[in-house]
């Protein structure tokens, strides 16, 4: 169901009979996965959070409402702040379809390829900020995987590659894009699999815009948010993930004069923010005044896991190329709904930084 086409006064007086609390607001919430309404009760101004799956969520990369929920159900007691579930509603006469309540995380996200909040536009909140983020990722890996059996799926890095490369596929050939350089990323990643890897609590899509920053300095992650993509996996991909968005003095700029000369004149906004993430990376902050290299992220990960980042150039183009599969499919879908798209000078982008990955051009 759409967002204006909730029933709100039938959600309210849901709410405040499994509450026990009077319904004083509802706010409809931006959201593409899902459908998202913030409650306040008498007591609280956005006291609870109610999300439903949208049409979007419908696709091999996201576990369902309900898994979800026993997902947080599985946090409540460990060191991640994840918002807490407090219902779960099967009756499709409220809302007409599942949701879940769950309690409000305050404070503010920042999206990918935004600027930080103001108050942390310093060398120390920089540096700060990195550190939250990947000690916060560092605590999500921490977690002991037994209450999450039978509620995530396990995966193993090699199958996951398999499944990168099928979804490239089947959007390449939809789309009718040409990615040699992807094609060559998957050979090399079957042929440079680590021998052995962990397996624990992944969150899927864990950057900045997923989580909330507290109001005031210093930075202070508030909330861990989105676990529709939660798994049992390799958690070094993940870091890999996380460093792919950062990027560090004397990184190339890999296809980005080709990027403008053949896009430029087309899509010259979507060439500028391409520009922009080779500059500073798709974190705006990542290589700024005290901003930490990707290398102290690395060592500070370690240090909280006691999980080397060895085999580092295979757990970064893993990630790379995940990313690269999603993007290349969210532009497939555009292309055959006859949808406008300006994705291409990005997915250039993306395929050519994760082959230098691959190619040792890109230093941990």
């Amino acid at each position: 169901m759409t967002a204006d086409a909730l029933p709100l006064a039938d959600l309210e007086a849901y709410l405040a009979d499994e509450l026990g609390a009077r319904v004083t607001d509802t706010e409809v919430l931006d959201g593409a996965l899902n459908t998202m309404v913030a409650v306040s009760t008498e007591s609280t101004e956005h006291a609870y959070v109610v999300r439903q799956a949208s049409d979007m969520r419908d696709s091999g990369l996201f576990i369902d409402l309900d898994r979800e929920y026993r997902v947080l159900a599985a946090l409540t007691d460990t060191d991640v702040p994840a918002p807490a579930p407090v219902v779960y509603c099967e009756d499709e006469s409220v809302l007409g379809d599942p949701f879940a309540v769950t309690t409000y995380r305050e404070g503010e996200p920042v999206s990918v390829g935004s600027s930080l909040p103001e108050r942390f536009q310093t060398p120390a909140g920089r540096r700060a900020v990195g550190e939250a983020l990947v000690d916060t990722l560092a605590d999500v890996h921490s977690v002991p995987t037994d209450p999450f059996e039978g509620v995530c799926e396990r995966y193993e890095p090699l199958e996951q590659v398999e499944q990168f490369a099928d979804r490239l596929d089947r959007a390449t050939d939809a789309s009718g894009r040409d990615v040699p350089e992807l094609r060559r990323v998957v050979d090399w990643l079957r042929e440079h699999a680590p021998p052995e890897h962990e397996t624990r609590l992944t969150h899927g899509d864990f950057n900045s815009g997923n989580v909330c920053f507290a109001d005031g300095t210093p930075p202070e992650i508030t909330g861990v948010l989105d676990w529709e993509t939660a798994a049992l996996g390799e958690p070094r991909t993940e870091l890999g993930y996380l460093l792919f968005y950062w990027r560090d003095d004397g990184d190339p700029t890999p296809g980005l004069d080709a990027i403008r000369a053949r896009y430029g004149d087309d899509h010259p906004d979507a060439v500028a923010e391409v520009a922009a993430a080779a500059e500073h990376g798709f974190y705006r902050y990542a290589n700024r005044p005290g901003s930490p290299s990707r290398r102290e992220l690395i060592e500070r990960y370690e240090a909280r896991t006691g999980l080397a980042f060895d085999h580092g150039r295979f757990y970064r183009a893993h990630a790379a190329l995940g990313l690269a599969a999603v993007w290349e499919d969210s532009h497939a879908r555009r292309v055959a709904a006859g949808e406008p798209t300006d994705w291409e000078p990005l997915l250039d982008y993306t395929a050519a930084v994760t082959a230098s990955i691959v190619d040792g051009e890109f230093e941990a």
